[in-house]
């Protein structure tokens, strides 16, 4: 595959590509804004970043014991994570928040429709100028390079097609739709280029790291490059390279205390799901889970020919990788077959793993963190002055580099707006209309009002998860995490007045956040201040603005 970046006509005024024709005078003007501790007058070229991003990668139920060189060769050689979350557990919401570094209350994309505003127009114009990497390339000289899943309705007709390229990206290696490992077709700077279904030109893990070692291969050597490689796998249809369709065959997904069990106390659609699982059921999710391993192994192979490209070029030492995924999965916790799409633990904790200059080895952090805050935290790496963003997120990277005495987040906002079908599901006719994503035996993982909003809170003694569903009751649902940490005691009627008080204004709060806003002391921190009357003037805006079905 000939590696060509866009053509020049494709360029956008503000988008230089070539950075060193430029006179220094010029190029100190055009970097201005990205400066910082790697200012060019330093003389030091600014750090490469890149970012893998995996699909439907979970981390509660194992998702990274496939990845044993990814683990030696980013975890080990650098930091992992182990309270990293996604603001929503749906694809597209969760990678429109980590190309804009905001909640999906602030991008507007809900789910995966073009209705949803997943890629859509509106898309488009408002949020796409304003992402990191259109960042990154504009104000800060990047070389930016794309391969992969971008959003789940990239390249539909509606929306511009393949065609477009949005804004921000030097190189565009973009998967027309949403996750597929053979039979796919691919943007290649804004033309279309259809793959069939040979495993040695067309498996498409493996078309991706071919084309990032193309990439570092041909690349400008006078600009920092930033590069985001977004695979198929874990997804569905879990479609395996060849020679590892038969690893895993004695594994099964975890037994854990939530698995197969009723999920009492909790909202209607989870109490819904038929306990015990059919044997069916089960044999159907096993199956599924030993498949998603086997997809990972070549994610797998691919960190190693990346990381080993990188030395060979010189590169490592000033490049950090980053390690994660959209969403975590469930297979089977309180009698769901197989889904994303909720509150719990096994569907918005997420792998994340650092490695690049300046971060000690085989550190863990336990420090709060969020897909909201890869934008910023790159941004921050770039030198580019975060006051200028309007991002809800924080930069990591003093967590990175080891700093002391940090004030730090204790609460992240969780927020998902469920969806349902007008009409009555045909595999299970006894369930009214308003539900989605259902088995065979009239299990669904979603419906209209699966619409909830969380407060995940860690403190030095808290624990915490604090969620409201848009239904007719306004259930509650509440889970200390330390002494549960399946979940699967909903403590909200024995909690105490005040503490549920604190936190319904506080998931109030954050429902109506912007920018700096978001980033205010949580009820744990000593900061916090909590004024109950504000409870009633202001929980009828907050509610609407939130759960509206009309965001667009």
């Amino acid at each position: 595959m000939q590696l060509l970046p866009l053509a020049p006509g494709r360029l956008r005024q503000g988008s230089p590509r070539h950075l060193p024709s430029c006179s220094p005078a010029l190029l100190l003007l055009v970097l201005g804004g990205c400066l910082g501790v790697f200012g060019v007058a330093a003389g030091t070229r600014r750090p490469n970043v890149v970012l893998l991003l995996t699909d439907d990668q979970d981390e509660v139920l194992g998702g990274m014991t496939p990845l044993k060189k990814t683990k030696a060769l980013i975890g080990e050689m650098g930091m992992t994570f182990s309270s990293a979350y996604v603001p929503s557990a749906l694809c597209c919401p969760s990678r429109a928040s980590i190309l804009t570094g905001k909640y999906p209350h602030n991008h507007h994309v809900v789910n995966n429709t073009l209705e949803g505003n997943c890629s859509s127009k509106s898309w488009q114009k408002i949020q796409e100028p304003n992402t990191f990497p259109a960042i990154l390339r504009s104000m800060c000289g990047y070389q930016t390079f794309f391969a992969g899943k971008y959003l789940n309705e990239y390249g539909a007709p509606d929306a511009g097609g393949l065609e477009h390229v949005p804004l921000g990206w030097s190189y565009w290696y973009a998967l027309e739709k949403n996750s597929k490992y053979y039979n796919y077709t691919l943007s290649i700077n804004g033309k279309a280029r259809k793959h069939g279904e040979n495993y040695s030109v067309d498996y498409l893990t493996d078309v991706l790291a071919n084309v990032s070692l193309d990439f570092l291969d041909y690349k400008s050597n006078f600009e920092p490059f930033f590069m985001m490689i977004a695979t198929p796998a874990p997804h569905s249809p879990w479609t395996a390279a060849p020679q590892y369709q038969k690893a895993f065959q004695n594994v099964f997904a975890p037994r854990n205390k939530n698995f197969n069990i009723h999920g009492t106390n909790k909202h209607w659609l989870i109490r819904q799901a038929k306990t015990p699982m059919t044997n069916s059921s089960i044999q159907f999710l096993d199956n599924a889970f030993r498949k998603r391993w086997q997809t990972l192994l070549s994610v797998d192979d691919l960190v190693e020919k990346l990381v080993k490209r990188l030395e060979f070029t010189g590169e490592l030492n000033n490049t950090y990788i980053f390690y994660t995924s959209d969403n975590g999965y469930h297979t089977g916790q309180f009698s769901l077959p197989i889904d994303k799409r909720q509150l719990y633990e096994f569907d918005i904790k997420v792998p994340l793993l650092v490695r690049g200059p300046g971060i000690k080895p085989n550190q863990t952090s336990k420090m709060l963190v969020a897909n909201i805050d890869l934008g910023p935290t790159i941004l921050d790496i770039a030198g580019y002055d975060l006051n200028k963003t309007q991002m809800d997120g924080m930069s990591f990277l003093p967590i990175l580099r080891g700093a002391s005495n940090l004030t730090w987040r204790s609460d992240v906002l969780v927020e998902y707006q469920g969806e349902g079908r007008n009409v009555t599901d045909p595999t299970c006719p006894s369930l009214s209309p308003g539900v989605s994503q259902c088995f065979p035996d009239c299990v669904c993982e979603d419906a209209y009002n699966n619409t909830y909003a969380c407060v995940r809170t860690m403190s030095a003694l808290w624990n915490l998860q604090y969620c409201e569903f848009d239904d007719q009751e306004v259930f509650v649902e509440v889970y200390n995490l330390t002494a549960d940490p399946d979940q699967i005691t909903n403590i909200a009627k024995s909690i105490d007045p005040e503490l549920l008080g604190k936190m319904n204004y506080r998931l109030m709060m954050l429902q109506s956040c912007s920018g700096p806003t978001c980033r205010t002391p949580g009820v744990f921190d000593p900061r916090y201040r909590f004024d109950p009357r504000l409870m009633f003037s202001n929980r009828g805006s907050v509610r609407t603005r939130r759960f509206s079905k009309h965001l667009l």
